[in-house]
């Protein structure tokens, strides 16, 4: 699995040969795996998606979107680490629509960035908090996707998102510390009422 087979594909992808995407996915596989592996692991307990569902559900949901841009190897995971945690989120809210007025458990973002996941509500606390971020600053949600969703090391995110290493060490910190404060914020907000 070359490197340059796969950004020939990408290309060609982006040419518009619709084929080439699912010619490149199989020498990826293994690394989408990985990703489908840390985002289960992060996620909350007890959800039916394995890692093989989630692969093929993030792939069903890029292989069916209209103007997917891709630019290589690293973006490709970049973008299919975001589709997971998109799939992710709508197995949430599907099982949190079957459960409704069920207790809700707090999200932690801590220094570690592992969350307490007591349920598929933490995940859409996050998933709405995130939204809020991307709004003000998308840079700063897909630097949070690759590092905590993708598992990405620091420099393995600076090559997916085409940053330096000290900009994607400075935006996960903000990333962090916007996410920290909005915790707090929506936990005192819920304790109030």
């Amino acid at each position: 699995m070359g490197a340059s087979q796969i950004t020939e594909l990408i290309r060609a992808y982006q040419g518009g040969e619709k084929d080439a995407f699912d010619r490149v996915v199989p020498l990826v596989y293994d690394e989408l795996r990985r990703l489908a592996r840390r985002h289960l692991r992060r996620g909350p307990r007890g959800h039916t998606l394995d890692t093989t569902g989630l692969v093929h559900e993030a792939y069903m949901k890029l292989a069916g979107a209209d103007g997917l841009k891709l630019k290589d190897r690293g973006h490709l995971l970049a973008v299919s680490a975001r589709a997971m945690r998109q799939v992710l989120v709508d197995h949430a809210r599907a099982r949190f629509r079957q459960k409704r007025g069920a207790g809700q458990g707090a999200l932690e973002i801590d220094d570690d960035l592992p969350a307490e996941t007591t349920g598929p509500e933490w995940l859409l606390d996050l998933d709405r908090i995130l939204g809020r971020l991307r709004a003000r600053d998308e840079q700063l949600v897909q630097v949070f996707e690759c590092r905590f969703f993708g598992g990405f090391s620091e420099a393995e995110t600076a090559d997916a998102l085409g940053l330096s290493l000290r900009s994607v060490q400075r935006a996960f910190m903000r990333a962090r510390a916007w996410l920290r404060t909005e915790l707090v914020s929506g936990r005192q907000e819920r304790n109030s009422d």
